[in-house]
């Protein structure tokens, strides 16, 4: 049995590299690689620097969000422990994609410190990341209204705002009673967090000396979201930057300019997620 989940272990990553470095290599060959690094050079690094700082607080309200649905569950630890475990789970997903993953880990150590079930644990996790994807289904219905994407079909998006919400909030009143109250305040930070986000990719596209179309690109940079939350590549790089690619197509966008948005949006993450690393070594991070 042990052998047999190592092998699906190997097979899962394998497919991964594989479908990262496919959508790498079908990026690579239709961008400029010399204007993309032209883009950077010329960029505004006290923009870039306030995009990091807007991605930081982002995590931090997305940590935020997710000891509300562990409070839930009895899981009482502290903001600051919580924010730490979120660190460290970024790291695991980004840099540690073969082994057990960075909710894999928390739901390990959670388990271990506070005897609750896996299967509690697991939801509350599963639940977290829904809230956000409600909330990125909901920006980008939004902003979809405003692109140049012509047709009157892009008007009707707009009820994917009430229907993803409101399907939301009775799948937690029909399965999962125990978050209902609570719904009001973990779908504020959701929106909160994809906000904090939008104005990041905003940042790198105004460093960049980008003038237009802001519309299109947040837009796409929302729909490259949900792409990258997918478990298909290594930490979502790749996933990314296909979306990019045939999607700047489609809305008429520079390719080399998106590229750049979706890589730079990357190297942050790596960035912040890379600081977790400190929090691998710590003896205890947990502190009630």
């Amino acid at each position: 049995m042990l052998n047999k989940f190592k092998i699906n272990k190997y097979v899962k990553l394998a497919i991964k590299l594989i479908f990262t470095a496919t959508a790498l290599y079908l990026v690579f060959t239709k961008i400029d690689l010399r204007l993309v690094i032209d883009i950077y050079k010329n960029s505004k690094l006290l923009l870039i620097f306030s995009a990091l700082i807007l991605f930081i607080i982002s995590q931090l309200l997305s940590s935020f969000r997710l000891n509300t649905f562990f409070k839930k569950i009895d899981v009482h630890i502290s903001e600051l422990s919580n924010f730490k475990l979120y660190l460290l789970g970024m790291f695991y997903n980004l840099f540690l994609p073969g082994g057990i993953g960075g909710d894999g880990y928390k739901i390990f150590l959670l388990n271990k410190n506070f005897k609750t079930k896996v299967k509690k644990l697991f939801w509350a996790l599963v639940l977290d990341r829904g809230s956000g994807l409600v909330a990125l289904l909901c920006l980008a219905a939004f902003l979809f209204v405003f692109t140049n994407f012509t047709g009157e079909i892009k008007y009707w998006f707009i009820l994917i705002i009430p229907a993803s919400i409101v399907s939301f909030y009775f799948l937690l009143k029909f399965f999962f009673t125990d978050y209902v109250k609570s719904f009001p305040r973990f779908m504020t930070f959701s929106f909160f967090v994809q906000l904090a986000q939008v104005i990041c990719a905003m940042l790198i596209l105004i460093a960049f000396g980008q003038e237009d179309k802001y519309t299109e690109y947040l837009f796409l940079f929302l729909i490259s979201s949900i792409a990258a939350s997918l478990p298909l590549t290594i930490g979502g790089i790749g996933a990314r930057e296909i979306t990019f690619l045939y999607g700047a197509e489609i809305l008429h966008l520079e390719i080399n300019t998106s590229i750049a948005l979706s890589l730079m949006f990357y190297i942050i993450t790596a960035l912040v997620s890379f600081a977790g690393i400190y929090f691998s070594f710590a003896k205890k991070i947990l502190h009630r």
